[in-house]
């Protein structure tokens, strides 16, 4: 279970960290597993397994779509492949090979792309991924997931290499609030609920959770309580968590560094439409590219921080 909401979120790791460190931990038990990375290695954090295990690590320099290639030819001959770049080039340059070479044959291969969303900052609107939860979650076979903090990376680390097939997970740059308790278990297709509340559901993951729960505080004040739930696995999406949410809370919110277009909104809206017909609130990047800036400022300028998702909420509540 998760430390209760109102603990000290001082601790702060990038996620990029946790992989790094949990991938080399994971090497020492699980000797079919291999690592490629397309030249990128110091920033995904996969020189950690490579300094450990230098015969099972290959650099494929920049050529994001033979490492793919490459990947499933490997997979293929029963080795577990993590694939490492950023997200921008994982799920760009390499969608093709991705669908055709990985997905279609169902091969286990993980594709953990770091310096994903707004928070690359500085690098800009060329560098920053917000569309590829959207253009991953659509190829079949394909599994997704986003996690919040540090503890999450390492736990669905934990869950992917005993589950077989394509799965892609999103990484940031940017240090986050480390959220869960190390005794958290996450479950594939399971959602988890950091925060309880009554008149309204908080749908949320990666790097924005802890902006999320700072924005329920925010809401409190106001007499509005929230719920808070953390969706890392974004495909297959907790459907029955949603539906339950609906049915308790009047008011549902989304929020993602993401595009609002095909990502972790969609995937709510989706289950609404199919199941639960409900009104839904979608916060996010509206159909517009990033702009260059520290991260603190991209998501400020875009009202993803606390402040500016209260007052967004407020806003369309109004």
């Amino acid at each position: 279970m998760p430390r209760p909401y109102g603990m000290n979120m001082t601790q702060e790791i990038a996620t990029r960290d946790a992989y790094g460190n949990k991938l080399a931990q994971l090497g020492e038990k699980y000797s079919h597993i291999v690592v490629l990375d397309a030249d990128l290695s110091g920033s995904t954090k996969t020189n950690i397994f490579a300094k450990k295990f230098p015969q099972r690590f290959f650099n494929m320099g920049v050529a994001e779509q033979g490492m793919m290639g490459t990947a499933a030819g490997l997979a293929a001959c029963g080795k577990t492949v993590f694939v490492s770049t950023f997200a921008i080039f994982a799920t760009g340059r390499a969608w093709e090979p991705i669908r055709q070479s990985i997905a279609y044959p169902n091969l286990n291969v993980k594709i953990c792309a770091s310096h994903a969303g707004l928070t690359v900052g500085e690098d800009g609107a060329s560098h920053q991924a917000i569309e590829d939860v959207a253009v991953m979650r659509v190829i079949p076979q394909m599994k997704v997931f986003v996690p919040s903090d540090a503890v999450e990376t390492e736990k669905i680390l934990e869950a992917i290499v005993e589950d077989a097939g394509p799965c892609y997970v999103r990484l940031g740059r940017a240090k986050t609030p480390v959220l869960f308790d190390p005794s958290y278990s996450f479950k594939i297709g399971r959602g988890h609920v950091l925060k309880e509340g009554k008149d309204l559901c908080f749908f949320t993951h990666g790097f924005l959770t802890s902006h999320v729960l700072q924005a329920a505080e925010i809401l409190a004040q106001k007499n509005i309580s929230c719920t808070v739930a953390s969706m890392a696995s974004v495909k297959p999406i907790d459907a029955d968590l949603i539906v339950a949410m609906a049915k308790k809370h009047r008011t549902l919110v989304s929020v993602e560094e993401h595009s609002i277009i095909g990502g972790l909104g969609s995937a709510v809206a989706e289950v609404l439409t199919d199941k639960c017909p409900h009104s839904l609130i979608r916060l996010g990047v509206n159909d517009e590219f990033g702009q260059s800036g520290s991260y603190q400022e991209v998501v400020r300028h875009y009202k993803l921080d606390a402040e500016g998702i209260a007052n967004s909420v407020l806003g369309k509540k109004a």
